[in-house]
């Protein structure tokens, strides 16, 4: 019996990988037998404009140039292939299924991937077509993006024959763009095995003085301790709050720093993650005076995050919009407390005592922009060490029984993809 097959209309993929292009490799490599396509950007031309990743063969589509960085992603020509997608991908689509006859396709989010599959679908009406939301955005501002194509960015939504997508939230925005069809909630998950992975000592030690010296290299800071004192390692009394974030607007950095000013000096604060606003970032960490209490150490590799998590005493992004939120996750699973909002996706699965009385308590709520707020939920968590274990322990099991890759490749085959290539096109 022949494999069903299913084409992916996805903006990136390896090696430019992002929250979205984890959840296709994680779930296509779980799944064996369905045969996935992929359409993607090429960027670098360096990469193949073919190859084979895990289950998914890939197409690489779109003008490249040599070795580029992610701020030449934004600048001419290369910033032009996201306008070309849409044309582009539907182009490639049809000359792929006239020799693979695609019993379906799948859209990763609703925006140049979204209008590629749209196209697609305008020509070849019969072929079920899927779309995943994953948007991390607020939906406001998506909206403001598109005002000008409104009614054409409204039929990604309308002319697909099933929806899944991340969270509640997203779920409602689906409806709230008149899609009337099958829809399924299916969050992303992590990599459970890699985040509860135990290291050697000596490992985090190597870390925490590698830590300890880049706070503590300047004379100012905490003048008590002898500078040649500085290099042995994160002080008895230091605490570390870590994000994990994409420095954008929406990700609030920001509110952390400007929390640190309610907050004892010992407690520093570790940015994992680059973007544009790491200057902004930046001047504010002087302008608070925070410069020796917060430290931007970039774009960390995947497979080292849970070492820096590990050695670290709370997570905190005080976020203003989510799809869903795999860093809160992949902090739970470490056993780490996790303060942040309940905006968009996150409210599915962070629950405060007070805010969720009716849930098992996973975590501290804030407002958003609130840092005194922050504050606040910093000094609970330290004064009180046998609730904050009690809080881990429930947050470090939900991750495990409910955010595991395998599982939700499972959901995925079962609620989406089958029913997607088993029911008929109603459109």
């Amino acid at each position: 019996m022949n494999k069903k097959r299913i084409l992916i209309f996805s903006l990136l993929y390896s090696p430019f990988v992002g929250g979205a292009e984890i959840a296709i490799k994680e779930i296509t490599d779980r799944i064996d037998d369905i045969e996935f396509d992929m359409i993607t950007l090429r960027l670098d031309k360096n990469l193949p404009q073919f190859e084979r990743i895990g289950n998914v063969n890939v197409y690489r589509i779109g003008f490249s140039s040599n070795s580029p960085s992610m701020s030449d992603l934004v600048k001419y020509p290369l910033k032009l292939n996201k306008l070309l997608y849409p044309f582009l991908a539907c182009y490639k689509a049809s000359r792929l299924h006239k020799k693979n006859n695609y019993d379906g396709t799948w859209a990763m989010m609703a925006a140049f991937a979204g209008f590629g599959a749209l196209f697609f679908k305008f020509w070849y009406p019969k072929v079920p077509y899927l779309l995943t939301l994953q948007e991390g955005d607020p939906i406001d501002f998506i909206k403001k993006k598109v005002r000008f194509i409104y009614p054409l960015f409204k039929k990604i939504f309308t002319k697909a024959d099933r929806v899944q997508t991340l969270s509640t939230y997203l779920a409602g925005w689906a409806r709230n763009m008149d899609f009337k069809g099958p829809l399924e909630i299916v969050p992303n998950a992590v990599n459970t095995a890699h985040f509860t992975q135990e290291y050697p000592e000596f490992e985090l030690n190597e870390l925490k003085q590698k830590l300890a010296k880049t706070f503590l290299q300047n004379k100012n800071v905490r003048s008590n301790i002898p500078y040649e004192e500085c290099f042995r390692g994160k002080q008895v009394d230091d605490k570390y709050i870590i994000t994990t974030s994409r420095l954008v607007l929406k990700n609030a950095c920001d509110d952390v720093i400007k929390a640190l000013k309610f907050l004892p000096e010992n407690i520093k604060f570790i940015i994992l993650g680059d973007g544009p606003d790491k200057k902004m970032l930046e001047d504010l960490v002087e302008n608070e005076e925070v410069v020796n209490r917060v430290k931007f150490l970039g774009s960390i590799d995947h497979k080292e995050m849970p070492k820096y998590l590990k050695i670290s005493d709370i997570f905190c992004r005080p976020s203003l919009s989510e799809g869903f939120g795999n860093s809160f996750v992949e902090a739970m699973a470490v056993g780490l407390p996790v303060i942040a909002t309940q905006e968009g996706g996150i409210a599915d699965f962070l629950f405060d005592a007070k805010r969720n009385p009716e849930q098992e308590t996973t975590g501290w709520a804030v407002d958003a922009r609130s840092p005194e707020q922050i504050a606040e939920a910093v000094r609970d968590i330290l004064d009180n060490p046998e609730k904050t274990q009690r809080i881990v322990a429930t947050a470090k099991k939900m991750a495990l029984e409910k955010y595991d890759w395998n599982i939700i490749a499972e959901d995925m085959q079962e609620k989406v993809f089958n029913k997607l290539l088993r029911n008929p096109v109603s459109q």
